[in-house]
């Protein structure tokens, strides 16, 4: 009980993350200049967006609201840093899927990356963030995800189409 409070209050706390990643996608501080606000719904097993086009270079802002029951992640890489993020999130959760989902697998969402590669917020239910992103200049698409145990494979992703 105490694990599950604890993720719910450092997910509560890092509701607001301004992340950098890599593939070329940099840090964009709080008072940058954003050339587009898009906002997405995160509900349960959904994002209400299956694809953004996105140009190169350009600075985001994601507006993320979390209107489902269950806790979500918002995470930005490549399919291969995807893939390997929920690897590591299936295995610090012992293998099984958290019904709970507030302690996240004993992942410590709190540094608003994941080991410092790829931007991302955590919500808990009801709650709304924002991540500040640069498109990186270099790939030609990206994804989405919620990687917490099983929400991926049913359906919580998206790409990104980076286009000129």
């Amino acid at each position: 009980m105490r694990k599950t409070l604890l993720a719910l209050t450092l997910g509560l706390v890092t509701g607001t993350a301004f992340a950098a990643g890599e593939h070329g996608g940099s840090h964009a501080p709080a008072d940058a200049e954003v050339d587009r606000t898009i906002r997405l719904e995160a509900g349960d097993m959904w994002f209400d967006a299956e694809s953004l086009d996105v140009t190169p270079g350009q600075t985001i802002r994601f507006e993320i609201t979390n209107t489902g029951n269950l806790a979500h992640e918002f995470v930005i890489g490549d399919a291969e840093a995807q893939e390997a993020h929920r690897d590591m999130m299936q295995q610090m959760s012992g293998g099984h899927d958290d019904q709970g989902h507030g302690s996240h697998g004993g992942h410590d969402m709190a540094e608003g990356q994941h080991g410092g590669q790829m931007p991302a917020v955590t919500l808990a239910p009801g709650e709304r963030a924002t991540l500040v992103w640069t498109a990186p200049k270099n790939v030609d698409s990206l994804e989405y995800a919620c990687n917490i145990p099983g929400h991926y494979q049913a359906g919580m992703s998206g790409r990104i189409e980076l286009q000129e």
